[in-house]
This record gives C-alpha cells, sequence and structure tokens, in this order.
C-alpha cells in the first residue's frame, strides 16, 4: 500500500538557508525551534501541514553548504549521501507549526515542533540537536508542500494522528474555515504531552494517552475504530507512523469512505530511519 496520498506541491523547493531565532521547551518531550533569518523571506506559506525536509549540521556548517540542489530528488539525494560522512548533515522531515510574517525581531518566522526521543546515547540526532539548539545556530530547509489537500473538503473533517503528527493536525485546524465541523484524534506518549490545538468551535480536539509500551499510533487508531464516522461527504486525514495511516485507510474505505477523500501519510516506521552518518550513529540512534 503507498505510504502517501497526492501531494499538494509548493510552486519552490530551493535550498533555504535558516538560524535558529530562539528556543522553548513545551513539555517532557516538546521543544520547540523557531528559525528566521537567511532566506525566510522567500519561504511561501501554504497553511495547513506545510512539510520540508530539513538538514541539521551535526557535522559543522561546512556540510550544510555542500547540500546539492534537489536534494530531496533521487540524483540530488545520491550526492548528498557522498558527502563525507561526519560532516554529511542529518536529513530528516518536519512541519511548519507556525507562521509568522513579523516576528519579535521583525522578519518572517516559522515554529518547528520537535518531539523529543530518548535521552543522551540513546537520543536519535535530531532529538539531540534540538535539544541543545541555540539562536544563531544554521540549518538548510527544502519545502515540500502539503499533504492535507484542501480540495477533498475542509468543511467536516476527521482528523487522526500520533504525536509526531500533531504538529500537522494542529496546522490543518488553524487553517479550517471558521464553520467547519469534525472531530481530531490525537495521541500522545504521556499525559504531560498534551499541548493545545486551537481549533474551529465545531471541530472537537480529543487527546489520546497512548499505554506505555503500546506501539505509536495505536490508541489512536482504536479510537478511530469506535469513532462514531460524520455524515459523508467529509475529509479524512492520518498522519504518524507508518501502520497508523495504511491501517486507517484501509479500514476508513471498509467503511464506506471514498478513498478519494482521503489523505494520509506515513511520517515514520517503528525500527527504521532515514540514513545518519555513522559518526552519528556511534553516537545514539536515528529519530
Amino acid at each position: 500500500m503507498a505510504r502517501f496520498s497526492s501531494l499538494v506541491k509548493p510552486a519552490s523547493q530551493d535550498l533555504l538557508h535558516l538560524r535558529v531565532v530562539r528556543t522553548e521547551r513545551l513539555s517532557p518531550h516538546w521543544i520547540r525551534i523557531t528559525l528566521g533569518g537567511g532566506d525566510i523571506g522567500r519561504f511561501t506559506p501554504m497553511g495547513y501541514d506545510q512539510w520540508f525536509r530539513i538538514f541539521l549540521p551535526l557535522g559543522g556548517d561546512e556540510g550544510l553548504e555542500r547540500i546539492p540542489a534537489k536534494a530531496n530528488k533521487i540524483l540530488g539525494y545520491v550526492k548528498y549521501l557522498r558527502i563525507p560522512d561526519g560532516m554529511r548533515p542529518v536529513m530528516r522531515n518536519y512541519t511548519v507549526r507556525a507562521y509568522r510574517a513579523a516576528g519579535a525581531d521583525g522578519g518572517p518566522e516559522i515554529d518547528v515542533d520537535f518531539v523529543l526521543h530518548g535521552s543522551g546515547p540513546s537520543a536519535g540526532p535530531a532529538s539531540r540537536w534540538a535539544s541543545a539548539a541555540s539562536p544563531g545556530e544554521s540549518v538548510v530547509i527544502i519545502d515540500e508542500g502539503l499533504g492535507f489537500n484542501p480540495d477533498r473538503g475542509v468543511d467536516r473533517v476527521v482528523l487522526v494522528a500520533d504525536e509526531t503528527g500533531a504538529p500537522a493536525v494542529a496546522g490543518v485546524c488553524a487553517s479550517l474555515p471558521a464553520t467547519a465541523t469534525g472531530v481530531a484524534l490525537v495521541e500522545a506518549s504521556s499525559a504531560d504531552d498534551v499541548l493545545e490545538i486551537d481549533a474551529p468551535a465545531g471541530v472537537e480536539v480529543r487527546w489520546l494517552v497512548r499505554p506505555q509500551g503500546a506501539k505509536p499510533g495505536s490508541a489512536a487508531l482504536d479510537a478511530l475504530r469506535a469513532l462514531d464516522l460524520p455524515a459523508s461527504p467529509f475529509h479524512a486525514f492520518v498522519v504518524g507512523e507508518q501502520s497508523l495511516p495504511t491501517t486507517a485507510r484501509r479500514e476508513l474505505v471498509a467503511r464506506g469512505v471514498d478513498k478519494g477523500a482521503i489523505s494520509f501519510m506515513g511520517y515514520w516506521r517503528v525500527g527504521a530511519a532515514s540514513p545518519t552518518p555513522k559518526s552519528q550513529v556511534a553516537a545514539g540512534g536515528a529519530h
């Protein structure tokens, strides 16, 4: 089964060099990194669940300068992998939690919420970078557009996510019309990691705390199975650990939901991660 539905691509996918503006610890397992400066003026906000590739300079800023154009495409990605180990930036996918045309420093800025997995040697490179990030540090991003296709409907929605998809659900809720109705089922690993999500009055946000040791996405999937679906037509949006959107999509279709009304994307898979420089693997896992 496909890992994602058709994406809404951005107008440009150039390399954008940005800087860390500030950081904020939101909860035990959430940290918000605000990015701005550099090429931020060339970033075009699309709302909803706009996501991007981010390159983290765990081997130093020199690696950022060697990122090839179109590193998110096959040939560019091969060139990216040729950057020497120890210098090659770590590439991960993240969502724009919020965009402001004029931030605290006057220029545009974007918030990016990182889920912190593990601590010390058990933390992956993205978690370690986010935990230690400080203002002035450089990153590179490539805009990838939307997984939530507004053309499938914005008036009645069913949104489902594990914690890695929570920023996407928050972005979708912030972009929906005030008259929208529906429900958002969002999973968290602990009660302390439940964050506020602003949504239209008619969209109910239900946070689900996953039992300790349970597979990510399992609580959200159970809640979806028990949900009385709204009257059709509605737009279903499911994101998170790969088995959540693939299983949810299959079950929604079995319940009579049109495949064309479902937007879905697998963000990650238990036991797998995108390539990480050996020097970083030695210091901890990948997330």
